[in-house]
């Protein structure tokens, strides 16, 4: 039995300049603290493997320090002798920036499509792996998987880790069902004991396609570490820690999975109709509703209708800040109404 923790989509970076021009609360702190929280297990010596599916960082263009920073709670895991494994997504564009500051004998990073042989717990395993695939998956898919060379290599257990969108994936009020970006469900291989994904935001596990057939090895989501947009403002955030038995003849199988959920700041939409407001009741009415919600939210703002010269002032950035506690993070939206 081998324990794996399976982490995807922290999208270190995101809302946080280098250089802030504005002193506001920021959202770049909540991803990293999320992404700590959820290795602890491993530098605690509670798994034996760890799996990041993909999107580490928000975007590909990032200062080396960034990527460091980024890297380092990984580095820490790897320094306690936990094997890592990465995969490169598309807020990467498929690749790690700065690949020499990742290099570590404990951390294994897929740059093209390979296989990583480890023994850990006493079990061979072999997790095979390509960087997201952002041209016509659907079609070249097998063929990718066919390359890791991971089906003719033996071992008590193998994983694969992608970071792809698999027909049946659901995100609030959507479900993907096909299309050249989309994995079609009966190309999921068999041979594995689980295929580890990133990608989808929503921590989730498929079992079946959609015409009901089942697949021939579970795909697993953890989701994202924190609410990244508006859509997710409902759903939980965290990670999966899973349990897998040996079997060379099929693979492995996934015995257990357990989601450990994260604290993810609370997500509101505020909407004040303005129209005629004046300066003084437009800035009662957002003290109000600033009130009214948790004190360290994320909100997005949104004001509708016309506003009148000084009420106009009141949402000015400054002086919007000076209504809401420092805990918060506000974002503004503006919508005029057309004359």
């Amino acid at each position: 039995m081998i324990r794996v923790l399976l982490i995807a989509d922290t999208h270190l970076g995101f809302d946080l300049p280098s250089r802030p021009r504005v002193d506001r609360r920021r959202r770049g702190p909540d991803f990293f603290a999320n992404t700590r929280l959820a290795l602890e297990p491993a530098l605690r010596g509670e798994v034996d493997l760890v799996v990041h599916g993909g999107d580490l960082l928000y975007r590909r263009k990032v200062s080396a320090a960034l990527v460091m920073e980024a890297l380092e709670p990984l580095l820490e895991v790897a320094d306690a002798g936990v094997p890592v494994v990465l995969v490169p997504g598309n807020h990467e564009r498929s690749a790690l920036p700065y690949p020499l500051l990742g290099s570590h004998n404990h951390l294994h990073v897929f740059d093209h499509p390979r296989t990583i042989d480890l023994v850990v717990a006493k079990t061979r395993v072999a997790i095979g792996g390509f960087p997201c695939e952002r041209n016509q998956v659907c079609r070249r898919f097998e063929g990718l998987v066919e390359a890791t060379g991971i089906l003719a290599v033996g071992a008590d257990v193998r994983l694969l880790c992608i970071h792809q969108t698999v027909e049946g994936a659901r995100v609030k009020g959507y479900t993907f069902r096909q299309g050249d970006d989309i994995v079609r469900g009966r190309d999921v291989p068999s041979g594995f004991a689980a295929v580890l994904c990133g990608h989808i935001h929503r921590s989730q596990i498929l079992t079946h396609d959609l015409s009901g057939r089942a697949l021939r090895s579970p795909v697993l989501y953890p989701g994202s570490v924190e609410r990244t947009s508006l859509a997710e403002r409902d759903e939980a955030k965290g990670y999966l820690t899973l349990e897998i038995e040996a079997d060379e003849a099929t693979g492995g199988r996934l015995a257990g999975r357990q989601f450990h959920e994260l604290p993810a700041r609370p997500m509101l939409v505020v909407t004040v109709e303005a129209t005629e407001l004046g300066p003084e009741t437009l800035e009662q009415v957002l003290c109000e509703e600033f009130g009214r919600i948790p004190t360290d939210g994320v909100v997005q703002l949104r004001i509708e209708g016309n506003l009148t010269p000084g009420a106009a002032e009141v949402i000015r950035a400054a002086r919007l800040r000076r209504l809401h506690p420092p805990t918060m993070t506000v974002e503004l939206r503006f919508r005029p109404q057309r004359r």
